[in-house]
């Protein structure tokens, strides 16, 4: 499945409305009162969840079909870089030599 341009900038902002719908409309709901534990979990996660849908669809598509190349191995590198409490500017210094060093091996 391929999307347009314009169906692209409609999902992300379909989203970007539902995100703020549900971070709004909630606490209007509630009144003063405190989210439930549970709610406040889920409105937590969202964008996070969000996030790595766009990250991981970005890295394994290539606009027709899911694949791994050089960029691929340069997240999966920064990823575990980053698991190992390497600092973020090394972890994405790493991805970057190891994603140039593959495309330049590769061709």
């Amino acid at each position: 499945m391929t999307l347009s341009e314009t169906q692209v900038w409609l999902l992300i902002a379909a989203l970007t409305v539902m995100g703020l719908l549900v971070k709004g409309i909630g606490p209007a709901f509630v009144g003063g009162r405190a989210l439930p534990r549970r709610a406040s979990g889920v409105i937590a996660l969202m964008a996070p969840a969000l996030l790595t849908a766009l990250v991981v669809t970005s890295v394994l598509s290539d606009g027709r079909q899911l694949s791994a190349g050089a960029d691929t191995v340069g997240v999966a590198v920064a990823g575990c870089l980053l698991l190992l409490r390497v600092p973020l500017l090394w972890a994405c210094l790493a991805a970057v030599v190891v994603t140039a060093g593959l495309r330049l091996l590769v061709g």
